[in-house]
């Protein structure tokens, strides 16, 4: 006889919620059917059609093995589910479920696609399929059964309720405007930040929520928000790990190995680092310049191509550094331990040595694999404070003289020097912000910096003499287009540029140092910082433009970026540097794999990716500390500095913290302001008030989102006077005035009534 379900799952109206039917088959001492469930849940007519259609639906997730006239509960990986294609390797796709929480909590398992030809095309990364799955030996394999919708339309957001109890999802990006109603709650509550997707085809479905993600305003939240906004890959697999534990167990030897523990090479960095990548040395050569060594983590020695680990951290292409968490490219076992520059101990590294000359120029280096025992790990601030208060050792002192060759050799190459300030949030032992402040850029900072370019150049040239495949970090010049937009902004207030001549980084910083008046030389700042174009990863050299080196590669943070795993290797095969160690067990190969040697411009333009998606992610979740900083003075009058102008407003931060925020059109007063495209002005049609980028006044915070990151100003009072003069520039040059669009400053507002315009109101108090 059947075992019934406890008294709860008995009692609960209506159709029973799936984990109450996956109780009532575990804990049944014979099969169960349809008919078995129904009658245990005392189910009728339309509740037992609506009750056929759920068990589908958990027979097609994989909950149940699908046969109607007794369903099993399924355990490990369920032999139908719904997987997510992670990776394409060597034209297989891998996959993970889509859903995994075992009992167990271990990561979930790497899943190889079995494909058929199809007319819907090979599966690519993101794809969703249901799949039959199998164990094959230690593995898995799965045979796709069909595509499924794509969730790339997936949205976060935060559960709201209206007065008539209907629920809202009130998205957490800023450049969506509008909540859509929830079809689905799921498990969700009124207050919960979730994951969700499109319900059906059409927008009025709604959406349904897939994930709860928990209380938006916790500790973690808003990195937790940029992790699933940007697909971030923040979880491990247990292959990853089992390898990584492997290989962080392996014995390093001296047999191959330069032996420079006798040398006192110092890591110097951030006071909270828990990865050190680097670490530097110098001492006079006697003749008038510096022997010097740079010190890397040797993370190919313990990451070979192929390798688990290799998968991930190409998937990854870097680490992401949040305030209030890191999410590394390497399992912690080798990114904050073994390959970590550690104070005391023994370590792996690969060694740049340089020797330096007396004008700063690098006359000669050469590679080599060592054993290193870093002296000490100093803080930046510390290292500075020794200088400073005249107690530094002979270690310090001899890189600050090194540095100061290196720093007047890098004067000579004049590169591009804009002073943009760097927001750090500093939170207090609950996750909480405790201060936003500007960072402060010592010497110390920049004695690292300029070491770091040194042997970065080194790499790439050493590589270049061996004629190796390079990793090169490129930055290209500006484009025409961007130097010709550049030219009529500086026009508008009679600044010239002439496009015939060589553009170098140093016309820029001539015209900068030109120009006195502190509110026009911010708006130059902006327009030559728009102008540049973004650096990048590539096999084809085409130089350093904002350095102004002609060959530039990464080569000093392995731990974090694998643009320079990919360089150590090609070090590796151009030098000889193989460690071949068999009785390791770890693959005797360390340098590059022939695939990655003919496949250098597909791989580097992944990573050049996944920078470019951890930059934006970090700065929205720094915008969300800052909101969330903000959301207790809105009202106060801050100083604040124009970012960008456009025809629905204008864009400030506030000065000395940051915070982009609009000031809408509509919010100016009664003048009517036409928008000059080419000046990049809104200009008062009667008052003749104007505004433009680099302009500093006072403005009121209006509103302050933190699960956004939006700001919204408005002027004081209704005026908006500027505290600092235009200088004597003569007045904008004026152009045809270009029509004012009233709907897009009516859409940047927002509807107030509709739920998902959060307000600045914090947690509520308990």
């Amino acid at each position: 006889m059947a075992i019934k379900p406890t008294k709860d799952i008995r009692n609960a109206p209506g159709l029973p919620s799936r984990e109450q039917i996956l109780e009532f088959i575990q804990t049944t001492d014979k099969p169960a059917g349809k008919r078995e469930i129904a009658k245990a849940f005392g189910l009728k007519g339309q509740e037992k059609i609506n009750l056929k259609k759920l068990l589908k639906d958990m027979a097609e997730e994989g909950l149940i093995d699908g046969k109607r006239t007794a369903y099993h509960r399924m355990g490990g990986v369920p032999k139908v589910t719904v997987l997510k294609v992670m990776e394409i390797e060597d034209g297989e796709a891998f996959a993970i479920p889509e859903s995994w929480s075992p009992e167990s909590a271990t990561p979930p398992p790497r899943i190889r696609l079995i494909e058929r030809k199809s007319k819907g095309g090979a599966l690519k990364k993101g794809d969703r399929v249901l799949a039959r799955t199998e164990e094959a030996g230690r593995g898995w394999i799965a045979y796709p059964m069909k595509k499924l919708a794509d969730t790339s339309e997936s949205v976060l957001g935060v559960v709201e309720l209206d007065g008539r109890g209907k629920a809202w999802l009130a998205p957490v990006d800023k450049r969506v405007r509008q909540s859509s109603p929830i079809a689905d709650l799921a498990s969700a509550e009124e207050g919960n930040l979730v994951l969700a997707e499109p319900a059906g085809r059409s927008p009025r479905a709604g959406v349904r929520v897939v994930e709860v993600l928990g209380d938006p305003l916790a500790p973690k939240a808003f990195s937790l928000i940029a992790i699933h906004k940007y697909g971030i890959p923040n979880v491990f697999l247990q292959e990853v790990l089992n390898d990584a534990e492997k290989v962080s167990k392996v014995t390093l030897s001296d047999q191959k190995r330069e032996d420079l523990r006798h040398i006192p090479i110092i890591a110097i960095d951030p006071a909270d680092a828990r990865d050190h990548d680097d670490a530097i040395w110098a001492e006079p050569d006697g003749e008038g310049g510096f022997k010097a060594i740079v010190a890397i983590a040797d993370v190919s020695f313990y990451v070979r191509p192929g390798s688990a680990i290799d998968r991930e951290a190409r998937k990854r292409g870097n680490s992401v550094y949040f305030p209030d968490r890191v999410v590394p490219m390497l399992p912690e076992v080798l990114s904050a331990d073994v390959c970590s520059l550690r104070q005391g101990e023994d370590r792996a590294a690969m060694v740049c040595h340089m020797q330096i000359g007396k004008h700063g120029q690098i006359n000669s280096w050469r590679f080599t694999r060592a054993i290193v025992r870093i002296s000490e790990v100093i803080a930046y601030e510390e290292a500075q404070a020794r200088i400073d208060e005249e107690r530094a050792d002979d270690t310090l002192k001899n890189l600050w003289a090194a540095w100061k060759d290196l720093a007047s050799a890098r004067d000579k190459r004049d590169p591009l020097d804009l002073d943009l300030p760097e927001r750090r949030v500093v939170l207090d032992d609950q996750g909480r912000v405790a201060e936003v402040a500007v960072r402060e850029r010592l010497d110390a900072h920049r004695v690292v910096e300029d070491f770091m370019i040194a042997a970065n150049v080194a790499a790439a040239k050493a590589l270049e003499s061996k004629a190796s495949p390079v990793v090169y970090r490129i930055h290209e010049p500006p484009s025409r287009e961007k130097l010709v937009a550049l030219r009529d902004y500086l026009e508008s207030f009679g600044r010239k540029l002439a496009l015939g001549q060589v553009i170098t980084p140093g016309l820029f910083n001539r015209m900068l140092k030109d120009v006195s008046d502190s509110s026009e030389k911010a708006q130059v700042m902006e327009a030559v910082l728009r102008s540049q174009t973004q650096a990048y990863y590539g096999p084809a050299n085409a130089g350093h433009f904002g350095l102004a080196l002609g060959s530039y590669a990464h080569f000093t943070s392995p731990i974090r970026r694998y643009a320079d795993l990919l360089v150590h290797r090609a070090l590796v095969d151009a030098f000889g540097l193989e460690q071949p160690d068999p009785q390791n067990g770890i693959p005797a190969h360390s340098g590059l794999s022939d695939k990655d040697r003919g496949d250098l411009s597909k791989i580097t333009g992944a990573i050049s990716d996944t920078e470019r998606r951890a930059m934006a992610a970090e700065r929205d979740t720094v915008d969300r500390y800052v909101a969330a900083w903000l959301a207790s003075r809105v009202g106060e009058v801050f100083e604040t500095r124009i970012t960008g102008v456009q025809s629905f407003g204008f864009f400030a931060t506030i000065v000395g913290l940051g915070g982009d925020g609009l000031v809408p059109v509509s919010t100016l007063g009664s003048d009517y302001f036409h928008y000059d495209e080419a000046a990049q002005q809104l200009i008062g049609e009667k008052s003749r008030t104007t505004y433009s980028p680099g302009d500093v006044l006072e403005l009121r915070l209006g509103e302050a989102n933190p699960l956004t990151g939006a700001l919204k100003f408005e002027l004081p009072d209704g005026k908006g006077g500027k505290i600092e003069p235009r200088g004597n520039r003569p007045p904008p040059r004026r152009k045809k005035p270009t029509e004012m669009k009233d709907k897009a400053g009516k859409h940047m507002q927002g509807k107030r009534g509709r739920p998902g315009n959060i307000r600045h109101q914090g947690r509520k108090k308990k």
